[in-house]
């Protein structure tokens, strides 16, 4: 149990000013607010593109929600000593400025040796050109992903360049064309689990400014959002008084005028001719329209390493068996099926099955 009356030596003392003193100058960059709302920034641009990631790995994958703080290169050069891979995102048209995705080596392995066709297991491997390659075209998805969601949530088109992909060390100076060691920045971490592969932390750096700019731009957003419902509630107003206003002058016109209104049935005309005249007719005038007509041979999916392993003289396997009808497609859709025939030094197709007429112009039409 510890002593209550215990006089605190001058190390603690020390130690206690210095996480007040931190925490104050944390809270002086940026309001608890702010953070907040970067958090929820970081968690739907970046919490959403664990869907991408799951259909490129082919892995459930799970990104928490975020954590934000605020600290220093040289802060976090006591935290980590491991080498790290840097995405580095400019955005270019929406909002100005730049963000740092800071991934483990050991997990941009795994996800390289998965974008190539793997089992995440083969890590033995250094990062060569091909391998990072596979992991920026990873990061390039995932932050597409981010891209489009923050679009949606700032109600602007966001877009961004190709992520440039770069070896770093906290140690070292790797980052120092993006802040400096000294300078207050803004860290958004993230658990991040694919499958039973990868349990490990990435990390989002941005600079305070940057930070502070989608902050305001979101409040815009929002404060631009609610004032358009609040107009919409007021037109929704408008337009049922007026109704409300229709339908009374509409009654009272009535009650004056019914005793005036002779009454007979309705004598309807057989339109059963015409209809199918009319539709003759529209059908004429579409006859001379070109359509193109395609035959599909068959389909099979592949992935990107059998993709890049490709040259003269492979053989790529498709799904349909030997001797089984090909499809034959009108502007897309399907109409008949049949068997390929050579006719002189030409190919072509003996149709063998065809759907009924009907459903011919449905498809048409």
């Amino acid at each position: 149990m510890m002593d209550e009356n215990r006089i605190l030596s001058q190390e603690e003392i020390n130690e206690l000013l210095a996480k007040s003193l931190s925490k104050k100058s944390e809270e002086e960059v940026l309001t608890q607010e702010e953070k907040d709302t970067l958090g929820e920034i970081g968690n739907i641009s970046i919490g959403t593109s664990a869907t991408t990631l799951y259909t490129l790995l082919r892995n459930r994958v799970i990104i928490t929600t975020p954590n934000v703080m605020v600290t220093t290169i040289e802060e976090l050069q006591k935290k980590f000593s491991i080498p790290f891979i840097a995405v580095i995102v400019d955005y270019t048209e929406g909002i100005e400025g730049s963000t740092i995705l800071i991934i483990k080596e050991e997990d941009a392995k795994i996800i390289a040796d998965l974008m190539m066709g793997g089992d995440g297991t083969n890590t033995d491997a250094e990062l060569d050109e091909l391998r990072l390659s596979a992991v920026g075209e990873a990061m390039n998805q995932m932050m597409g992903s981010s891209a489009t969601s923050l679009s949606t949530l700032l109600k602007r088109n966001i877009n961004i360049s190709p992520p440039k992909l770069q070896r770093i060390s906290f140690d070292d100076d790797s980052l120092k064309n993006y802040f400096k060691k000294e300078e207050k920045i803004v860290v958004v971490s993230f658990q991040m689990e694919v499958g039973e592969l990868i349990k490990s932390q990435i990390m989002l750096l941005m600079s305070v400014p940057f930070a502070k700019k989608m902050v305001r731009e979101l409040y815009e957003a929002s404060s631009e959002s609610a004032a358009e419902n609040m107009e919409n509630v007021e037109l929704e107003k408008e337009e049922k008084h007026l109704s409300e206003e229709n339908r009374a002058k509409q009654k009272q016109f009535s009650e004056k005028e019914k005793d005036k209104v002779e009454v007979k049935p309705i004598e309807l005309e057989d339109f059963d001719d015409r209809a199918t005249s009319s539709r003759k007719s529209s059908l004429d005038l579409i006859m001379d329209v070109p359509l193109e007509i395609s035959v599909e041979l068959g389909r099979t999916v592949k992935k990107i390493k059998e993709i890049l392993e490709i040259g003269p003289g492979s053989i790529i396997e498709l799904e349909k068996m030997a001797g089984e009808p090909v499809d034959i497609l009108v502007n897309g859709k399907r109409i008949a099926k049949g068997e390929v025939v050579v006719i002189d030094e030409n190919f072509g197709v003996r149709i063998t099955e065809i759907i009924n007429s009907s459903e011919k112009i449905d498809y048409l039409q």
